[in-house]
């Protein structure tokens, strides 16, 4: 007997899913709410929430602007940002994730050092 079911998982969740694979690298301390790209702000109707996702073919292709420890090797850590996001991803959904850009868009200072700029 075959199985006419399909999976549809909204956009919303697979951003979270993102987030939440991107946010377990050692080096991440967020995501980042500030869109860099501007042509692509000014066609979206949502506020950007630091990750995109389309699907292409059938496929996914998932974009993370993360924030990183100041002390963190960016490298490695985008690297191993690609891997756990495209594991998790593919994993969770059973669908192909075929890119994972990853965009380090800020780096995170200790509360003290930015502090004592302030004075």
């Amino acid at each position: 007997m075959q199985n006419n079911t399909q999976l549809s998982i909204n956009t919303d969740v697979l951003k979270k899913m993102v987030k939440i694979a991107a946010c377990e690298v050692e080096g991440v301390v967020g995501i980042s709410n500030s869109n860099i790209d501007l042509k692509g702000a000014i066609k979206a109707k949502t506020p950007f929430a630091g990750v995109k996702v389309e699907s292409v073919n059938g496929a996914l292709e998932l974009g993370v602007y993360i924030i990183v420890e100041k002390d963190a090797v960016v490298k490695d850590v985008a690297e191993k940002v690609q891997a756990n996001v495209k594991d998790k991803v593919q994993t969770m959904t059973g669908t192909a994730v075929t890119k994972v850009n990853v965009i380090v868009a800020d780096i995170k200072f200790p509360e003290e050092a930015v502090e004592a700029t302030e004075e």
